[in-house]
């Protein structure tokens, strides 16, 4: 990973769980009601960047694209991927960070000009990945 990626890795994330948290309370109001095509707009583009941002190996399934527009989902539905998505992209960023003196960054390619560490990595300040117990 490099620093665009961190910065896109960063974006993407907030924006699912932004999806994620609204759909969530429409799901425990209506959980069998249809989302309407305004929002699936949305929530298919976040998914397309974050198979693109993912790849093979962090996509949650690898048969699962976006939702079809014309079968439209389940509130409970979206939940249900965009959970198994957050779940990938947190198991993305524990493999790409490391804990320094008690804090989190994120190890990425340094390049020519940036301050690296003895391994040649750039460090930008992260979170602690949320499947890690303390």
């Amino acid at each position: 990973m490099n620093s665009a990626d961190v910065d896109r890795f960063e974006k993407l994330a907030g924006q699912v769980l932004g999806l994620y948290e609204e759909m969530s309370i429409l799901s425990k109001k209506s959980p069998n009601d249809a989302v309407n095509k305004f929002k699936l707009k949305f929530i298919n583009r976040q998914l397309i960047e974050s198979n693109n941002l993912l790849g093979e190996h962090y996509r949650p399934f690898d048969d699962f694209e976006e939702f079809d527009e014309d079968a439209i989902p389940q509130n409970s539905d979206v939940v249900f991927i965009l959970s198994q998505y957050l779940q990938c992209m947190e198991k993305l960023r524990g493999d790409h960070v490391v804990a320094r003196s008690g804090i989190w960054y994120w190890k990425v390619e340094g390049l020519e000009g940036d301050h690296m560490d003895e391994k040649g990595y750039t460090l930008i300040r992260s979170t602690k990945p949320k499947y890690l117990k303390d």
